[in-house]
């Protein structure tokens, strides 16, 4: 299966630059209630993912930054623990398959690596729901069986 058919356009991807500062990152991932978003350049690379993690262990271990001073840190000195692995658009459901099991998003790269946008794990799951729940039944025969 073609897994464009998945594809979350970039322009539906909420995204932070690696020009932005940690407090720009902090006040995005928390507007938008994301644990991790994809880190572009300027270019529209993908470039890395950045986590709450990564944004909590950095804090601690800078104890005398105050969140008034976050606009002075560049999201670029903090170290990112996690590098989700691309695909391109013309890969195989079965390499989404094997990147979601680490993964709550999957990058998708053109072939000069910019980033046109995400395929998200629950979208994964679903496609393989269908695959394995036999025809006809639904969510509510299954939980009566149960």
């Amino acid at each position: 299966m073609n897994i464009a058919f998945f594809l979350l356009p970039k322009q539906e991807v909420v995204c932070v630059n690696e020009d932005s500062t940690l407090r720009q990152t902090l006040e995005k991932m928390e507007r938008h209630r994301y644990s991790a978003v994809p880190v572009i350049s300027e270019t529209g690379e993908y470039k890395s993912t950045v986590t709450e993690g990564d944004l909590l262990w950095y804090l601690k271990d800078h104890p005398g930054l105050s969140f008034d001073q976050l606009h002075r840190v560049s999201l670029c000195d903090v170290p990112l623990r996690m590098n989700n692995l691309t695909v391109r658009i013309d890969a195989n459901m079965e390499d989404l398959i094997s990147l979601a099991k680490t993964q709550n998003f999957v990058p998708v790269v053109d072939d000069m690596n910019r980033f046109i946008g995400i395929v998200r794990r629950s979208d994964i799951i679903d496609y393989c729901e269908k695959l394995l729940l036999p025809f006809g039944s639904n969510e509510k025969e299954l939980k009566r069986e149960a």
